[in-house]
């Protein structure tokens, strides 16, 4: 249990490290940055896949371990555990990046503001919030299903990664210029933790942003897991 920790720890680092850390360095502002982003984390879980998933599953995320809990793949103390190495790792990761760009503010934190332009709005409305949850549902929900049909079987094994890979590039692609693309908690978590250390943040915005990034893909996550043990094959069950 120990090195499944292990694994999870720097996994999530790793994903912080070179997801976030292209997300700073390139910009999400034009289409070149979104889909250099969407690709790095779609590149980061495809190395991991292949590196620590033969050791913890290689989750790097609470969502996918809330997933995998549901199916029976992973206790629920083990759930547990995965999500506290997760969080520490992601945190760790959002300190690396912080001094690599000498500011608490590189750290890739999620953001309503898209979603609150697109409405008219500067404020974090309920509408605004509400909509920045869905997308989270409906993204993860997305990313979740194609990580339970992968590793439903073993003869998939060659490809999961890469299957994987590809689902969190396409919901990163459809995701940034929405809510920034979370599907991930402690991901989020950690930037948004960071970005509190910025004097010129919007505490409120960032309280307000949380409730989106971090209850949304844990919905989706439910949803997907609770789908696929309706529509899975029975040879699988």
């Amino acid at each position: 249990m120990f090195k499944k920790l292990v694994a999870e720890f720097f996994a999530t680092l790793i994903l912080v490290v070179v997801g976030c850390g292209v997300a700073i360095g390139v910009g999400c502002g034009d289409t070149g940055g979104i889909v250099a982003t969407a690709a790095a984390f779609g590149v980061s879980i495809v190395i991991l896949a292949y590196t620590v998933g033969q050791v913890s599953g290689g989750h790097a995320n609470p969502a996918v371990s809330l997933a995998m809990a549901i199916r029976g793949d992973i206790t629920w103390k083990e759930f547990a555990a995965y999500c506290a190495a997760q969080v520490c790792g992601a945190l760790v990761g959002s300190g690396i990046l912080a001094l690599m760009f000498f500011t608490v503010k590189a750290t890739g934190n999620n953001s309503l503001d898209n979603i609150a332009y697109a409405a008219g709005t500067t404020d974090y409305t309920f509408g605004v919030v509400a909509l920045g949850l869905f997308a989270e549902v409906v993204l993860t929900f997305l990313f979740v299903l194609a990580v339970l049909g992968a590793t439903s079987k073993k003869e998939h094994g060659h490809a999961t990664g890469i299957i994987i890979g590809l689902a969190l590039f396409g919901v990163h692609l459809l995701g940034i210029p929405l809510t920034g693309t979370s599907v991930n908690p402690a991901r989020a978590l950690s930037a948004i933790i960071f970005r509190l250390f910025d004097s010129s943040a919007n505490a409120g915005h960032l309280a307000l942003t949380l409730i989106a990034v971090i209850i949304g893909p844990f919905i989706g996550a439910a949803l997907a897991a609770f789908l696929w043990k309706k529509i899975q094959p029975k040879e699988e069950k």
